[in-house]
């Protein structure tokens, strides 16, 4: 029995390709939760932005503070330049965003002490 050489089968056979499906927001609420029963500001923060800002992974790690703080508060809207197409998007910033982005600028640290 002979194998088909591994150039007559192309790399993605078997695979979905194209559009994912947006994540649910049952899904996106499970993850909050979890990480935030976890104490992972850090996670939490990128992932509400994420979220919020439906920017690619590329343009979304190189924000930075001073893209969503003026002065001692979180602004409601943010530009940035997105790396492919070199043109600046602007998105809000939710409450909810705000508020992680916020906890997560007192706590540096990225994890909060669990108490009990």
């Amino acid at each position: 029995m002979t194998r088909p050489c591994s150039a007559e089968l192309p790399w993605n056979a078997g695979k979905n390709v194209g559009t994912k499906r947006p994540l649910t927001q049952k899904q996106i609420w499970s993850i909050r939760f979890h990480l935030d029963r976890e104490g992972r500001l850090r996670d939490k923060a990128l992932f509400d932005l994420a979220i919020d800002s439906k920017l690619r992974g590329c343009d979304l790690v190189k924000i930075k503070i001073g893209d969503v703080v003026a002065g001692a508060d979180i602004r409601t809207r943010a530009i940035v330049i997105q790396q492919k197409t070199n043109r600046p998007v602007q998105f809000e910033l939710t409450a909810d965003v705000r508020a992680t982005l916020l906890s997560r600028l007192r706590n540096p640290g990225g994890i909060r002490r669990r108490t009990g």
